[in-house]
């Protein structure tokens, strides 16, 4: 059970964890019913909360479960479609956020009714999930620590086309946990058991930083190897700013919902370098981490990078952007305007009709040859 503590505010993190969850939820909603109007398959869409609290925070601000049924009611398209389940295993919070949805304006508008669950999260419900054949599903799992959360259970959400899982990361409890001998059957849960077994030999000789670096990208392959081929983790730090609490984070089987949710993340972030959003990341202290080393990288080497990948190579822009953009911090902007200034410089020919302001994305690029 969480503390009683974790709603008494809202705090900013809480809000900016919100407001990434609520603009990927308008976004997704909107590519999905489009698709689904499109091409005639089906007419439903889904939301799942597994760790929905109480609705509002004692200072009277909704969370994430309010906000995206606000969300829906604001559009017909959705508030004709959408499903959604909230779950919260302690029996007061489950009766606060039946008060909070019965006293949202408009509610009736949805043609579907909230249905709300007082389960504990785990293989039930991860068996649940598995089971069934899901429609088009968005799911939030948001748990205070790390029970429940598991390979098993993301898996579940994201197995069905049109699905996408977001959840938070707890990295100060994770991190403790994986050197602790009596969680061992969690960490196995999240990480799998010989990675997370593994992790706890190699991370002890590490520095703070190499250590959650180590940790987050774990964690990316860990759920790759499930088949999921876009992760993206967005870092909170403590108010010092000097130590990260937990990550988003977000996995989707589409380029299109990895490019949206960057570009959400992206506004999300507190600094950029050069453009570039860091996404609160934490600095990677070497190259041998992976994802994070990657997703800190500056502007000045993004043209250093293209000459070197694609020398002797001919392809647009959009598919620059969707091959060479995956597990880096750089936005469609980015590549767009580094590319301007390589053929302003004669570095690189370019074949296409190009727009006042810059490059489209159907502008053929053509690489020079390795010098």
């Amino acid at each position: 059970m969480a503390p009683k503590s974790f709603f008494d505010e809202s705090r900013e993190q809480s809000l900016v964890k919100a407001e990434i969850v609520e603009k990927y939820f308008d976004a997704w909603a909107g590519i999905i019913t489009a698709t689904q109007d499109r091409t005639g398959q089906g007419k439903r869409i889904g939301y799942v909360d597994l760790f929905a609290g109480p609705g509002r925070y004692k200072d009277g601000s909704a969370s994430t479960p309010l906000r995206v049924l606000a969300k829906a009611i604001e559009k017909e398209s959705y508030a004709n479609r959408l499903i959604t389940i909230f779950n919260d295993k302690d029996e007061q919070n489950v009766r606060g956020l039946e008060k909070a949805i019965r006293e949202l304006p408009n509610i009736g508008k949805l043609k579907y009714q909230p249905k709300i669950w007082n389960e504990e999260v785990g293989d039930k419900i991860a068996a649940e999930f598995e089971r069934i054949a899901k429609i088009p599903m968005l799911a939030f799992i948001d748990p205070w620590g790390y029970k429940g959360l598991s390979l098993r259970l993301v898996d579940a959400f994201l197995k069905d086309w049109g699905c996408d899982c977001i959840f938070l990361f707890n990295y100060s409890r994770i991190n403790a946990g994986l050197s602790n001998p009596f969680v061992q059957e969690h960490m196995a849960a999240l990480f799998g058991e010989e990675r997370a077994e593994k992790l706890s030999y190699e991370l002890e000789p590490l520095s703070p930083a190499e250590r959650e670096a180590t940790i987050v990208n774990e964690l990316a392959l860990a759920l790759k190897g499930f088949g999921h081929r876009y992760v993206l983790p967005f870092c909170f730090k403590n108010s010092s700013g000097r130590r990260t609490t937990h990550h988003l984070i977000f996995i989707t089987k589409h380029f299109r919902g990895y490019e949206v949710m960057k570009d959400i993340m992206a506004k999300a972030s507190s600094l950029d370098h050069q453009g570039v959003p860091t996404f609160t990341y934490s600095p990677a202290a070497s190259r041998r981490q992976g994802l994070l080393f990657e997703l800190n990288r500056p502007l000045d080497e993004l043209e250093e990078m293209l000459l070197s990948e694609y020398a002797d190579r001919k392809l647009t822009v959009r598919a620059i952007y969707q091959e060479h953009s995956v597990g880096r911090p750089y936005i469609s902007k980015n590549y767009k305007d580094v590319l301007a200034s390589m053929e302003q410089q004669g570095i690189i020919k370019t074949e296409g009709r190009k727009r006042k302001r810059g490059f489209g994305d159907g502008i053929t690029v053509i690489f020079p040859g390795k010098k």
